[in-house]
């Protein structure tokens, strides 16, 4: 219990990070400066910047130009301090080794920067794509890593780990090309193929299925309550990202429901 309220305290410094990488890896911005108060520029000091306790004892705005920060961030931060302590308990269920679960940590750090990314512009950065697919391939390199397997045989799975990732990339590719990119964004597209990297062919598919069944739940919901114009666009990335956790952790409860409702 302990290591998981430390985790969930490393994930709040963490998250706030993640906040930064979300708005400015988008934006095309160096992640080097110092942070800014997006309204009048001002260079933000070291205790306006603690997660959460800043927020809240600057009553949510900017200490010297009195703009009001969004609660977004805050929750941000909330939110990472969970998910870490979530990834670790899952990791703990599943028996993950520990250089699994600190791997687990990093996949689920690219996953958050991804989901605020593009919640927030609608851009899923290919420099968080690229460290969630090396991260899956270290992932499924352990083995060798340890030398627990022979390097035949590890050659073998990390060419079968390639072709798995653009055979789920496809269905999306496919998408994209019918539609123009209008149904769906390349960046969907390149994340499937990473997706397709960690989880393999038959779970990458399901994830997907997930997915899509997630995203038009919600998405007839916000339709339902006028939260949302038929003729705008909402970001599926986020829906990927779901479906990813879940598959990742859940794999055998998944699959034995499955084969309950389908019977194979």
């Amino acid at each position: 219990m302990l290591i998981l309220i430390w985790l969930f305290i490393i994930g709040l410094f963490i998250g706030s990070f993640l906040n930064v990488l979300a708005d400015r890896l988008p934006r095309g911005e160096t992640i080097l400066g110092r942070s800014k108060c997006e309204s009048c520029k001002h260079v933000l000091a070291w205790n306006d910047l603690i997660p959460v306790i800043s927020y809240l004892s600057l009553h949510g705005k900017c200490r010297y130009c009195k703009k009001i920060f969004s609660s977004e961030y805050m929750w941000a931060e909330i939110g990472t301090g969970v998910m870490f302590s979530l990834t670790w308990y899952l990791s703990e269920l599943n028996h993950f080794q520990l250089s699994q679960s600190v791997i687990s940590l990093g996949l689920i750090s690219a996953l958050i920067v991804m989901f605020l990314a593009d919640m927030r512009y609608k851009i899923i950065p290919d420099s968080m794509q690229v460290a969630f697919g090396l991260l899956a391939v270290l992932m499924h390199s352990l083995s060798f890593i340890r030398g627990d397997i022979e390097t035949s045989i590890y050659v073998q799975r990390f060419g079968k780990m390639l072709l798995d990732g653009i055979i789920v990339m496809g269905p999306l590719l496919l998408i994209f090309l019918i539609t123009r990119g209008k149904g769906m964004g390349f960046g969907d597209v390149k994340y499937s193929f990473v997706l397709g990297l960690l989880l393999g062919m038959w779970n990458g598919f399901i994830a997907l299925y997930m997915s899509f069944v997630l995203g038009g739940i919600i998405g007839v919901y916000l339709l339902f309550v006028k939260k949302m114009d038929r003729k705008k666009s909402i970001p599926f990335g986020p829906y990927l990202f779901i479906g990813t956790y879940i598959m990742y952790f859940f794999e055998t409860d998944i699959l034995l429901f499955i084969q309950r409702i389908y019977g194979f």
